[in-house]
């Protein structure tokens, strides 16, 4: 009673994936120029896809269409994939998109070269810390023991050094109420 009512809807699956660099740079469309600027790794790739893309859309007609690409290559794809927390100029035309590109990756390569370090070393101190203050609580465990147990063991030595963090707290709070050395750490 209500399938006639029911959308009867036909589609065609365009998989970008599916096609290679080879065949995208062979065929001469839009789609596969769009395709290759999906699928490209470095922005030499979309460089060369614009270089392309300017010859292509050079006629005053398709004014609207070079602006289609500008506007989604600047709020789309370089957010996206090639220049993502880094804020775009204004751009009205795809000369103005290769110029930018041309000039700002070098300086993003740096930014984010810069970047990288200094995360890096932010997570290089963090660790440092880290093991610095477990290195600390395995060296006090050890004059705690010397201290209620006398000459601690080579093994004890050993198991204490390599403890977590975890662990070495544990042990912390149950040597007051050990009775050796075996007892507390098995």
């Amino acid at each position: 009673m209500l399938q006639g009512y029911r959308p009867q809807l036909r589609y065609l699956l365009l998989d970008e994936g599916r096609y290679n660099d080879v065949e995208l740079g062979e065929s001469q469309n839009l789609v596969s120029a769009l395709f290759q600027l999906e699928n490209s790794r470095s922005t030499e790739d979309i460089q060369a896809v614009l270089e392309r893309l300017i010859d292509w859309l050079k006629e005053p007609s398709q004014t609207s269409l070079r602006r289609a690409f500008t506007v989604w290559m600047r709020r789309v794809l370089l957010p996206a994939k090639k220049a993502p927390k880094v804020e775009l100029p204004p751009l009205t035309d795809l000369h103005e998109v290769h110029t930018m590109l041309a000039e700002r990756v070098k300086q993003w390569a740096e930014e984010w070269k810069e970047q990288g370090l200094r995360e890096g070393r932010q997570e290089g101190r963090k660790e440092g810390r880290q093991e610095g203050l477990q290195q600390g609580e395995a060296e006090t465990l050890l004059k705690l023991f010397k201290l209620k147990f006398g000459e601690v063991p080579d093994w004890a030595v050993q198991k204490i050094l390599e403890a977590d963090k975890a662990q070495l707290d544990s042990w912390v709070e149950l040597i007051l109420t050990a009775d050796s050395v075996e007892s507390l750490l098995g």
